[in-house]
C-alpha cells in the first residue's frame, strides 16, 4: 500500500484566530485530511484502497462505547503499530453513525466499507485482511434482511438511502474532540461570517427566512423567537441551550453533543451576537457524562483559539458559555421550568407571558433553543436561508432527527427531510417490522405524542400533518409497534411516565393524570366498564384544556389517540375481558391442548405455583385459579401444547 504523511490536525500551540480570513486559511490547510472522507462519502464509485491512504472511523458514541468500542480503537492503534503501519493509517474515534442496531461500527475509508457489530477480537482480521491484503471481512458486513445479501457500502443500505444529514452532518465523520477536524469541515465559519460580514439584524433575518422551527417539540419559528429577544433592551441577555432530553428512548440531542459539540458552541455564539447576549448556558442532564466531557473539551479548545471569550476573531464581540447540570426531570424540558432549575429553584413551569425573551434567566431577556435547533444554525448562515428553505415541506423546512425504535429491523438515529412519509421511514429506512410481523402503530412525540395506525402511513412528517393526525412531532422519539403490542398497555406506560415526572404544580396534571392512570389500571386488570371509557375521555379533554404547561396539556395525547384509533381494543378489555396481544396478564389464561401434550412434565417442573397437574406420559392440566400468568410453562413447552387465551 502507499505511504503517506498526515497533516497534524490537532492544534497544539496555535495562536488565537484573529479574523475570518485566517480561519478560512487554516481550513484550507487542514481539510486535505477530510477530503478523502468527503470523496468517499459523496462519490458513487468506490475508491480503490491502494490509490489512497486509509482512515479507520470507529464509532465512539455512548451506545458503541458500552459495547467496547474504546477497546476496538485501542486494538487498532496497537496492531497497526506492531505492523509498522501507524503512519499510514489514521484511526479516528467519531460520534454516532446512527445505525445503533448494528453497532459497534467501523467504517473504512477510502473504499467506504461499513463493518457492523465489530468486536475487539475482530480488529486483527480487519487489519490483516482489509488494510494489508485489500480483502473485505465478509461476515462483518451488513446483511440486508430483504435480499439476504451482504452490503459493503453504507450508501447502498436502505437505512441511509433516504436520509439527509444536516444536524447530524459531522456525526460519524469527524473526531469530536479535535477542533481542527471541525474547522476543516467548515466549523466556526458561520460564526465568522455573522460577526464580520453581517449585522445582528441580518443574522435574525437570515434565520427567519430559512423557515427553521424549534426542534424541541413546539415548532415555534426560530427567527421570530430570536427577533423577540433582540428587540428587548437590557444590560445583560442570555442564550440557553436546552440539552435536557427527557423523552423515553430519545437520544438525538445527546448524539449531536457527543459527535459534533463545536456546532452547538458556534450556534450559541451566533445567537448571542444576533440578540445582543454575551453569556451562554447549556442546561444538560447529568446522566449524559460523555456529552458533558466532549462539550467541556470543545469549550476549552474554542477558548484557546479565540473562538469563545473576548473579542472573537477581532470583531469586538464577547461571548462565553457555561454548563449547568440537571437532575433528569422531564418537566425541565419546558423552558420556564428549565430556567428556574438553573436559578437553583424547584423546576416548575410558570404562566406565560412574560416569555423568557422578555424575562427569563435572572429576569433578563433569554433565548432558549434545543440542541438540534442550534445544530442547524451554522450551516444556515454559511449556505444561506434559501438553501435550507429548499428542503422539506411548505410550512416545515429542513430536516428532522428521529430516534427510531421498537419492533423494527433497523433501530437507530435517522435524519430525514420534512415531508418524508411514515411509510418510507418504517419500511425503507427502518427495514420493515421484525420477524415479518404486521405493523400496528407508531408512536411519535414521546409521552406528549400519539399513536398512529396503518391508515396514517402515508402521512408526511411535518408539524401540521402530525397534529392533524392526532399526534405531534415532539423532540423526535418514534416507536414502532407490531401486533404483539397492547395499545391500552402502551397508553398506560406513557401515563405512568407522565405521573412520575409531573412537577405537581397544577391540579389537572397532578391529580387528573393519576385518576386516568387508575382507570387504565382498572381496565388492564379486567375490572373496567364502558362508563370508565367515557370518564377517561372526559378527563383527558379537561386536562388538555386546563393544565399549566405544554407538557401537562399534551400528556393526554397517548390516551386520546389510542381511544380514537384502537377503540375496539379498549372495548375488548372492558366487555370481553380479553387482551388480544396477550400483554395484560390479568386478562390472560394458559391452556394445555390434550392432543399435543405428551406428558413430559417440563411445564409442571417449572411452575412456581404448582398449578399444573397430570401423570407422566398423560395430558396435563392448568388450574387457572392458581396460575399467576408468569409464562414459564409456555416458554418451556417444546411441543406447542400450551396456548394463551
Amino acid at each position: 500500500m502507499s505511504h503517506h504523511t498526515f497533516i497534524n490536525i490537532t492544534f497544539n500551540k496555535m495562536a488565537k484566530i484573529k479574523s475570518l480570513a485566517e480561519l478560512r486559511e487554516i481550513k484550507e490547510k487542514l481539510k486535505s485530511n477530510l477530503d478523502l472522507r468527503e470523496k468517499s462519502e459523496n462519490s458513487e464509485e468506490l475508491i480503490q484502497i491502494e490509490d489512497a491512504k486509509t482512515h479507520v472511523l470507529c464509532c465512539g458514541g455512548t451506545g458503541c462505547k458500552s459495547s467496547e468500542s474504546d477497546a476496538i480503537v485501542a486494538n487498532f492503534n496497537n496492531i497497526l503499530k506492531e505492523k509498522g503501519l501507524q503512519d499510514e493509517v489514521m484511526v479516528v474515534k467519531t460520534g454516532c453513525f446512527g445505525f445503533c442496531e448494528k453497532g459497534p461500527i467501523v467504517k473504512m475509508i477510502p473504499d467506504n466499507t461499513f463493518y457492523t457489530q465489530v468486536k475487539p477480537s475482530d480488529v486483527q482480521r480487519i487489519v490483516e485482511d482489509h488494510i494489508i491484503n485489500g480483502c473485505k471481512v465478509k461476515d462483518l458486513l451488513y446483511l440486508d434482511p430483504e435480499t439476504n445479501q451482504h452490503v459493503a457500502d453504507s450508501k447502498h443500505m436502505g437505512f441511509y438511502k433516504k436520509q439527509l444529514r444536516i444536524a447530524l452532518r459531522n456525526c460519524g465523520f469527524i473526531n469530536p474532540e479535535d477542533i481542527g477536524e471541525s474547522i476543516a469541515r467548515g466549523g466556526y465559519e458561520g460564526l465568522g461570517k455573522a460577526l464580520l460580514e453581517m449585522s445582528p439584524e441580518e443574522v435574525v433575518a437570515e434565520v427567519t427566512a430559512s423557515g427553521l422551527r424549534g426542534r424541541g417539540g413546539a415548532g415555534f419559528p426560530t427567527g421570530v423567537k430570536w427577533g423577540l429577544c433582540a428587540r428587548n433592551e437590557a444590560d445583560q441577555k442570555y442564550v440557553v441551550c436546552n440539552a435536557d432530553e427527557g423523552d423515553p428512548g430519545a437520544f438525538m440531542d445527546r448524539s449531536i453533543m457527543e459527535g459534533d459539540p463545536h456546532s452547538i458552541i458556534e450556534a450559541m455564539a451566533i445567537c448571542g451576537y444576533a440578540i445582543g447576549a454575551t453569556k451562554g448556558l447549556v442546561y444538560i442532564r447529568a446522566e449524559y457524562p460523555l456529552a458533558i466531557e466532549r462539550l467541556q473539551i470543545a469549550l476549552g479548545q474554542a477558548r484557546e483559539y479565540g473562538l469563545l471569550g473576548k473579542d472573537i476573531m477581532g470583531s469586538g464581540f464577547d461571548f462565553d458559555i457555561e454548563l449547568r447540570y440537571g437532575a433528569g426531570a422531564f418537566v425541565c424540558g419546558e423552558e420556564t421550568a428549565l430556567i428556574h432549575s438553573m436559578e437553583g429553584q424547584r423546576g416548575e413551569p410558570t404562566f406565560k407571558p412574560p416569555f423568557p425573551a422578555v424575562s427569563g434567566y435572572l429576569n433578563k431577556p433569554t433565548n432558549v433553543n434545543n440542541v438540534e435547533t442550534f445544530a442547524n444554525i451554522p450551516i444556515i448562515i454559511t449556505k444561506g436561508a434559501d438553501w435550507f428553505a429548499s428542503i422539506g415541506s411548505e410550512k416545515s423546512k429542513g430536516t428532522k432527527v428521529f430516534a427510531l425504535a421498537g419492533q423494527i429491523n433497523n433501530v437507530g438515529l435517522i435524519e430525514v427531510p420534512m415531508g418524508t412519509t411514515l411509510r418510507d421511514i418504517v419500511y425503507e429506512i427502518g427495514g420493515g417490522i421484525k420477524n415479518n410481523r404486521q405493523f400496528k402503530a407508531v408512536q411519535t412525540g414521546g409521552p406528549s405524542g400519539g399513536c398512529l395506525t396503518s391508515k396514517h402511513l402515508d402521512t408526511p412528517i411535518d408539524y401540521e400533518s402530525l397534529m392533524a393526525a392526532g399526534s405531534m412531532m415532539g423532540s423526535g422519539g418514534m416507536v414502532v409497534m407490531d401486533e404483539t403490542s397492547c395499545m391500552v398497555a402502551i397508553a398506560k406506560f406513557y401515563l405512568e411516565f407522565t405521573c412520575e415526572e409531573s412537577c405537581g404544580k397544577c391540579t389537572p396534571c397532578r391529580i387528573g393524570n393519576k385518576r386516568m392512570l387508575e382507570i387504565l389500571d382498572k381496565i388492564t386488570k379486567g375490572n373496567g366498564t364502558m362508563q370508565d371509557l367515557q370518564e377517561l375521555r372526559n378527563l383527558a379533554d379537561v386536562i388538555k384544556d386546563t393544565a399549566l404547561c405544554g407538557l401537562g396539556q399534551t400528556s393526554p395525547n397517548p390516551i386520546l389517540s389510542t381511544l380514537d384509533n384502537f377503540w375496539d381494543e379498549y372495548v375488548e378489555h372492558v366487555v370481553d375481558k380479553k387482551c388480544r396481544a396477550g400483554v395484560c396478564k390479568s386478562l390472560m389464561s394458559y391452556e394445555i391442548d390434550s392432543t399435543k401434550c405428551i406428558g413430559c412434565g417440563a411445564c409442571k417442573r417449572v411452575c412456581p405455583q404448582d398449578a399444573i397437574s397430570g401423570e407422566k406420559k398423560m395430558a396435563h392440566h392448568i388450574d387457572n385459579l392458581k396460575c399467576i400468568k408468569c409464562g414459564a410453562c409456555y416458554e418451556k413447552c417444546k411441543f406447542g401444547a400450551i396456548s394463551i387465551k
